[in-house]
């Protein structure tokens, strides 16, 4: 997300850190170039010249011109007129004192609306909030079969309808289906066009009529750039959005609707959808994007995540094993696996101040690593996880089979497992500290890639 943008503002301000004092000349040189650098982000013109006429006076008009860094009274501006320019505080989804709170999604075809109803959904489920969700798309082929799907294997609550009934009407039927079964939040899906037609906005505002809900939400593609922001201002014309979800954000689009969009239509940003797995979806901190847009990491997602995916118990455990130097092999299988439910090594690596720096070849090789380090321990019997001593040469052989990999391998996984006990022994103490990780990935701040 936004590496080309990170990037370019990186060698922007290390141009400047080498500058020997804040100037007016310096700060507009620049930000010419960080115009340039928005402007091929794809963020809207009116955008970037806002932002960038508030970075140069604020710039200027410090007191203290002498004397200080260049770069960092420059990231300081940028990164505050950022997390303006994306709405400054994080928008919490409404909640309604009578429930259901109605949500109504609106969008174009493509823009990943089913597959976000079902993500909000296991998001407010997570939440102890019961949802129901319906669909009034009756115009794409199973577009409504597609939301049933997801919400069965996500055990969510769903209202199947029937495609032959007007919008409007399946609309009413799904309010009073909510109220009657008690649900906390009722997310309704709305059929889109390729573009933006008079019959796509006739039949959601006759939706908006029936429901009269508490949030229209506009989804939007992040990769269409311009397009997103236009798509953006014309929903908001004609149905007044609420909010704005961002999908498709994990792919290497050049991120320029999210800093427009928020800037043009003057609703917030409410949600990102970072992946197609169903939790992928993240709650919006303006702060805390900007931080990644100037390569400082977002640490506190990072640490929501695992607080919200990782198992304690499990962590607890394994703690007192370290305290113990009991580990076995099944444990660095079980922190592998907990590890995966944060997402993919480039994923955890994007949240880490520097990690978007890491190459993309290099994390690949990571979890290929990953994967052979799984399969390894799994070719092993219980005994053997359990001691790993009884490993001769006849069972390296045998694992490596099981595993389709080479005997060296096996070697390899033995040896930094014995590593990890060993330092494990020579640490033990009541306020030290084991920086755990599965084999084959310790080095680079914790994480070692490939080989």
């Amino acid at each position: 997300m936004f590496d080309s943008l990170t990037r370019r503002l990186e060698g922007i301000l290390k141009n400047l850190r080498g500058q020997g004092k804040l100037t007016p000349e310096n700060i507009k040189e620049g930000l010419r170039e960080i115009r340039r650098a928005l402007l091929e982000a794809d963020v809207s013109l009116p955008t970037v010249k806002d932002f960038l006429s508030r970075v140069e006076e604020r710039a200027t008009g410090r007191e203290v011109l002498e004397g200080v860094d260049p770069s960092a009274m420059i990231v300081q501006v940028v990164y505050e007129e950022l997390t303006r320019i994306l709405g400054g505080t994080n928008a919490p989804l409404m909640v309604s004192n009578k429930p259901p709170t109605v949500i109504l999604l609106v969008g174009l075809q493509g823009s990943g609306k089913t597959t976000f109803a079902a993500k909000l959904a296991r998001h407010l489920k997570e939440k102890k909030q019961r949802t129901l969700l319906a669909s009034a798309d009756i115009h794409r082929p199973a577009a409504i079969e597609q939301l049933q799907v997801l919400a069965k294997a996500n055990d969510l609550g769903f209202l199947p309808t029937d495609a032959t009934q007007q919008p409007a009407d399946i609309a009413k039927n799904a309010l009073a289906a909510a109220i009657d079964r008690g649900f906390d939040y009722l997310v309704f899906d709305t059929a889109g066009r390729v573009t933006i037609d008079e019959a796509m906005m006739a039949e959601a505002k006759a939706i908006q009529k029936a429901l009269k809900p508490h949030q229209v939400v506009l989804v939007v593609d992040g990769m269409t750039g311009q397009d997103a922001v236009q798509t953006g201002e014309r929903f908001h014309k004609e149905l007044g959005i609420d909010g704005v979800v961002l999908t498709k954000m994990d792919g290497d689009a050049r991120g320029g609707a999210a800093l427009s969009l928020r800037h043009v239509t003057g609703r917030p940003i409410l949600f990102l959808s970072t992946g197609e797995k169903i939790d992928a979806l993240e709650a919006f901190h303006p702060e805390r994007l900007a931080q990644r847009i100037l390569g400082m990491g977002d640490v506190l997602t990072l640490v929501e995540r695992a607080q919200g995916k990782i198992d304690l118990e499990k962590a607890l455990e394994l703690e007192n094993r370290l305290k113990k130097s009991d580990l076995t092999l099944d444990d660095f299988l079980s922190q592998l696996r907990e590890m995966k439910k944060l997402g993919s090594l480039g994923d955890i690596l994007g949240l880490l101040p520097g990690g978007h720096k890491v190459d993309s070849t290099m994390t690949d090789a990571g979890e290929k690593e990953l994967k052979r380090v799984e399969a390894i321990i799994l070719s092993m019997t219980p005994k053997e996880r359990a001691k790993p001593a009884l490993l001769d040469g006849s069972r390296k052989r045998r694992v490596a089979a099981g595993s389709g990999t080479e005997v060296q391998n096996v070697n390899k996984l033995l040896r930094d497992f014995e590593q990890v006990r060993t330092l494990a022994k020579r640490m033990k103490g009541p306020k030290k500290k084991v920086p755990f990780a599965p084999p084959g990935m310790r080095g680079m701040g914790g994480f070692r890639f490939g080989g």
